[in-house]
């Protein structure tokens, strides 16, 4: 009996990935960093609070917080030309390396008394520059290091690392903020980030010694390689969509909160609470899901989110539309890594980092774009009719692109060889 957790755990479709030899040196720095990153979210804000002018701080808060993100849509083609061909191991320190640099530089610049607003955007954004290819070097590795049918666990790992870091990092940044400061929690974010720099430095170094910088490739290479992959195409327009559609919920969560419930930020810390335990249990699940046909089940994925939603668009009672919400999250953790296992059986290694690196600029603009409709569209219908116009429209994108999956779909091959066989064909 004493053996029997042991022999869980070895058929389980995470060993293969927890037990590699580099692959879990690399984990322990990205949850510590993955934490740094939870606590982030509320000390970004919180210190703009602090910095921005009274009568400006809605403003301010919305610059910080995209200035955290949005510029690394404009590195992955400003950096084009310099990062494709390298290693993802290599890719993901190098961000690792701008993060801790840029975001310690706040701190130090708090410490001179010389910290504004402006500088602090400034810090922010330059931090994100390689913020996508980063993203991209962490799936590229896992595409270099493991065998193809351990890729959907491997994405998973992530995925559940991100998850808890949601749950945990902003209680806890809460915490830190009212002992030491927002400035400070910032600072511990940025050593977080140097912790995994390091550990990629000294436990991947052997890792990128095959791949060999591709001289005088394209800035847009990766968005090119996607514009004429029609599966890749599509998976990357679902994507948009979904995202974009998930946009105005943020913005008409805390209004259907407080006017048509009639309750405190309590209600809505819970709803996201809810959201991110079954984001976690999501992420858990889908190593499990290694045997299903990945684009089908991608797909899916899109329309029961859609589905799950639609209780807080029609105004079900707390005690349903809650649940609901928590089964919102468990479905939403899958897609990331499925659909990176889609780009990472459907490109080659050598093209993977700029290819996901394009991938991740257009969608890391997604979720803010929908955010920015989402307030016209909440003052315009209501933020129960928007977040129910919001569920409808996912649902309809998802069976939309069912519908062109198998209207496409070759008598010959089906399901992920499709995809695979669109790639080797280029």
């Amino acid at each position: 009996m004493p053996l029997q957790p042991t022999r869980l755990l070895r058929t389980s479709p995470y060993w293969p990935v927890v037990s590699h030899p580099l692959l879990r040196r690399v984990l322990p720095g990205l949850t510590v960093s993955a934490l740094g990153d939870g606590m982030a979210v509320v000390a970004v804000t919180w210190l703009a609070i602090q910095l921005a002018p009274h009568d400006q701080r809605g403003t301010w808060i919305a610059v910080a917080m995209a200035a955290y993100t949005v510029p690394s849509a404009a590195g992955t083609v400003v950096f084009g030309r310099l990062l494709r061909g390298r290693g993802g191991g290599q890719l993901a320190g190098w961000d690792a390396i701008l993060r801790a640099t840029a975001l310690a530089a706040i701190p130090v610049a708090h410490l001179f008394g010389a910290l504004t607003i402006g500088l602090y955007v400034v810090l922010l954004a330059a931090s994100a520059l390689l913020h996508s290819w980063g993203s991209a070097g962490r799936f590229t590795l896992i595409a270099e290091l493991l065998p193809q049918r351990h890729h959907l666990p491997a994405n998973a790992v992530l995925s559940t690392i991100a998850g808890f870091a949601t749950i945990v990092g902003p209680p806890l940044a809460g915490l830190l903020i009212a002992w030491v400061g927002p400035v400070w929690v910032i600072a511990i974010d940025a050593a977080t980030f140097a912790a995994l720099a390091l550990t990629y430095r000294f436990a991947m170094s052997t890792a990128d010694s095959h791949h060999r910088q591709e001289h005088g490739a394209s800035r847009t290479a990766g968005f090119a390689f996607i514009r004429h992959n029609p599966a890749l195409l599509g998976l990357l327009a679902l994507s948009l969509a979904f995202f974009f559609l998930f946009g105005p919920v943020y913005v008409a969560m805390p209004i259907h909160i407080t006017d048509d419930l009639h309750a405190s930020a309590t209600l809505l810390g819970a709803y996201y609470t809810a959201f991110g335990v079954g984001g976690l249990v999501g992420g858990v699940i889908a190593g499990h899901l290694r045997r299903w046909p990945l684009r089908a089940t991608t797909i899916t994925i899109v329309v029961a989110f859609g589905v799950a939603m639609l209780p807080l668009g029609l105004g079900a009672p707390v005690g349903v539309s809650l649940p609901a919400f928590a089964l919102a999250g468990l479905i939403w953790a899958p897609y990331m890594s499925t659909s990176m296992a889609l780009f990472q059986r459907s490109t080659s290694i050598a093209q993977l980092p700029a290819v996901l690196a394009a991938n991740g600029a257009i969608l890391v603009v997604a979720v803010p774009l929908g955010a920015m409709l989402g307030g016209p569209l909440v003052g315009a219908i209501g933020a129960r009719s928007a977040m129910l116009l919001c569920a409808t429209a996912i649902v309809t994108v998802g069976l939309t692109a069912g519908g062109l999956a198998l209207s496409r779909r070759s008598p010959r091959p089906s399901g992920d060889q499709a995809v695979t066989e669109v790639s080797a064909s280029r």
